[in-house]
């Protein structure tokens, strides 16, 4: 049972669209079939009806032709007689339906009308009325004995009722189902499309705090969803702007004792602590700045253009090894001359410099590698020869000022904000980063742009 329950959930949709225009085309056949079903029987019944009801009114009459018609001109009054399809009339000395058969059964005698042969005037009466079927068939043999002993035998078959009316019926049966599964298709894309719109404008508002807010049209629960939605936006808008607002003035309101520090310093007389106090106050600025670097977020304000990943990769391995002359023949790039593709270019070359600083700074190296295949995501691999990271840390290391002090130098002079930059940044383009230990040794930062 678990098994086929299993098997039927393969063909379950996973989006709310596809399950209720299936549970709403399912519901649709299964009504169609229904009234398909009983419009059938009903029909079948109906035919059954019209067919005996014709068949007994025109085997009275013959009855009653063959009655007042003289013996010798029966013959040439039967042959002239206009019969329905199903029923035969013959003169013979012997009747057809034989005693040792069983009779027409009541259903079968009452829609022939059998007991009207009993009724009305007494001459129009049969001597004998004998009844016979064969059962399983639908051919019944009634057999009258006319006043002189002839004997009249009708033979009667009741051909299988059709249930369509014609032989386009199922066709245009389908045609109307098929209209109605496409109306309800067209009507669930619509129905649903608010929702698709609801999960848009979140996934842009996870990338662009400031993205346009959704318009508050349609139904009233479309309309109510929305409006709660810009609230939501709206207030972490707020909430963001106010918390790079605070960073903001305490970043400023700091610069200030540390430069009286600084000063001070420059008066000390021991050397060696002048020069650690310098060293510290240098520290502190680096993380101010970094800090508020991490918290504005510069790349969510950055408008979006056309930028060659390629080139782009390129002026950044360029820079560093201008930067890292000793670790030059360390760096290499490989991948197309050029690939295209929607970016905020000074955002993303920030992210690529963090990505690259920390694999010459930690792992000594930096082999970028673009990839671009059809219908995938654009893949930005960052190769070094450094120690690694241990499992249970790969995704720790981007949290802010998160630091391994066993696998990363803290000589290094880093804040911890540089992995954590370069995920917000892709993330924001609507991508990710992600680090993975090399088998050969060395740290994979792979990172990710929509196709």
């Amino acid at each position: 049972m678990n098994g086929i329950i299993t098997g039927l959930g393969r063909f379950w949709p996973k989006s709310l669209a596809g399950r209720t225009a299936l549970v709403l085309l399912v519901a649709l056949a299964l009504i169609q079939a229904a009234g398909l079903t009983i419009h059938a029987l009903d029909r079948m019944d109906l035919q059954r009806f019209v067919q005996a009801r014709e068949i007994s009114t025109r085997a009275l009459s013959a009855w009653r032709t063959l009655v007042l018609a003289p013996p010798d001109r029966r013959q040439q009054i039967l042959a002239g007689l206009e019969l329905p399809p199903g029923l035969a009339v013959e003169l013979d000395d012997t009747p057809a339906a034989r005693p040792d058969q069983p009779p027409v059964p009541q259903p079968i005698a009452r829609m022939l009308r059998l007991e009207f042969l009993n009724q009305g005037p007494q001459r129009f009466r049969p001597r004998e009325i004998l009844t016979s079927w064969q059962p399983g068939s639908t051919r019944f043999l009634v057999s009258l004995r006319l006043a002189d002993g002839e004997w009249c035998n009708l033979r009667v078959d009741l051909t299988p009722p059709r249930p369509w009316h014609s032989d386009t019926f199922l066709l245009a049966f389908l045609a109307m189902t098929l209209a109605a599964a496409a109306l309800a298709l067209w009507a669930v894309r619509r129905l649903i499309r608010p929702v698709r719109d609801l999960a848009e404008a979140a996934d842009r508002l996870g990338r662009d705090v400031n993205a346009p807010p959704l318009p508050e049209a349609g139904p009233s629960e479309v309309a109510t969803a929305a409006h709660a939605f810009n609230t939501m936006a709206a207030r972490i808008r707020r909430f963001v702007g106010d918390r790079t607002q605070m960073l903001a003035a305490i970043g400023h309101d700091l610069r200030t004792p540390i430069t009286r520090l600084r000063l001070r310093a420059e008066f000390m007389e021991d050397d060696e602590q002048r020069r650690k106090m310098l060293a510290d106050l240098d520290e502190m600025e680096q993380m101010i700045a970094g800090t508020l670097a991490f918290a504005r977020d510069d790349s969510a304000t950055e408008p979006t253009v056309a930028v060659d990943l390629a080139a782009l990769c390129r002026t950044v391995l360029d820079e560093a090894a201008d930067a890292r002359p000793d670790r030059a023949a360390a760096i290499a790039y490989a991948g197309p001359a050029r690939l295209t593709a929607p970016a905020r270019p000074v955002a993303l070359k920030r992210a690529l410099a963090n990505l690259v600083g920390n694999a010459l700074a930690y792992g000594g190296a930096a082999r970028l590698a673009l990839v671009a295949e059809p219908n995938q995501p654009i893949r930005i691999g960052i190769e070094d020869d450094g120690p690694g990271i241990p499992a249970a840390e790969l995704e720790n290391v981007f949290q802010p000022f998160r630091r391994l002090e066993n696998s990363r130098n803290r000589e290094t002079g880093g804040a911890g904000l540089g992995l954590p930059i370069a995920r917000n940044i892709f993330r924001a383009h609507g991508g990710d980063v992600v680090l993975r230990n090399r088998p050969g040794g060395g740290l994979l930062a792979e990172a990710t742009l929509p196709g």
